[in-house]
């Protein structure tokens, strides 16, 4: 696990900290955390106010506040454990709205105003998204933004994380970037793990040190197993094949394991570091 004081894991800054970290930093005021959701399709979250991205966060993710500062919200993103800053106008409190939370399960959507295809759409949502629904109609759900398409909406999990990370085949590349608009590697380990169910921290070399277990060099590779390189995270998607977002191929794609290995060292990026089994998925070898 990341160190307590990994700035992106730590719930304080030079001014506040969260309430039951007080002990520990005496010197700042200590906030309870206020709850939020993000209230646009995706929303960069930054190590500094007004920085480059760091990560990035989709609609209806819950954000807790500890401090509003020039326009800026410094905060946790509550899935990954992910400290930073976010445009403070793209969030809203927890209560600003209302019904049944679903999960976009479709590569992306489209919200209408009325529960009609042919209607003009509204945003899109990428994958991953949540929204609040108040009632159906025509193949339609009704949600705080405006009418989905309720095929695209579900309250359930997937089983297959694998699965869930093909959904971003051909999505481009975007260092830093979460969702089926732009993703990075870390970012399709995160979604791919969401959308089975499970947490799983932010950026590859925190994944590397929290998820699953190590593999001794040479043990066959499985569906669902992780290949580690020093900045750089895979799925195994068969004993042959890999399944990730890279800058290589400036997508999200399919690659020959021994040819993305030897690929991969030859550009000075090293061997593997780590070959990991999420042991909730170690019978699940064969896709849905």
């Amino acid at each position: 696990m990341p160190g307590f004081d990994d700035r992106r894991c730590r719930q304080w800054n030079d001014r506040v900290t969260a309430d039951w970290l007080a002990d520990r930093n005496p010197q700042l005021v200590a906030v309870q955390p206020r709850a939020h959701f993000v209230a646009t399709p995706v929303l960069d979250l930054s190590l500094d106010p007004g920085g480059r991205r760091d990560r990035q966060l989709r609609y209806g993710e819950a954000f807790d506040v500890l401090e509003l500062r020039e326009g800026y919200a410094f905060g946790t993103a509550r899935a990954t454990n992910y400290v930073g800053w976010v445009d403070a106008a793209a969030l809203r409190a927890k209560d600003a709205r209302q019904g049944d939370l679903f999960t976009v399960n479709a590569r992306a959507t489209h919200v209408y105003p009325a529960p009609d295809f042919k209607c003009p759409e509204g945003p899109s949502l990428p994958h991953g998204a949540s929204v609040r629904v108040q009632q159906t109609q025509n193949r339609f759900s009704l949600t705080e933004l405006g009418w989905v398409p309720t095929a695209h909406l579900t309250q359930g999990t997937a089983r297959d994380p694998v699965a869930v990370a093909a959904l971003y085949l051909g999505t481009p590349y975007l260092w830093g970037a979460n969702s089926s608009f732009g993703i990075d590697c870390s970012g399709l380990v995160q979604a791919a793990l969401a959308g089975v169910g499970m947490a799983a921290p932010g950026d590859s070399d925190l994944q590397e040190r929290a998820l699953g277990d190590t593999l001794a060099t040479g043990t066959p590779h499985e569906r669902g197993d992780l290949l580690f390189w020093k900045g750089h995270v895979a799925w195994v998607a068969d004993a042959e094949t890999l399944l990730h977002a890279n800058a290589y191929h400036m997508a999200t794609a399919y690659e020959p394991i021994t040819a993305a290995i030897a690929r991969i060292e030859r550009q000075g990026d090293g061997p593997v570091t780590r070959h990991a089994r999420l042991g909730v998925f170690a019978s699940q070898n064969t896709p849905e």
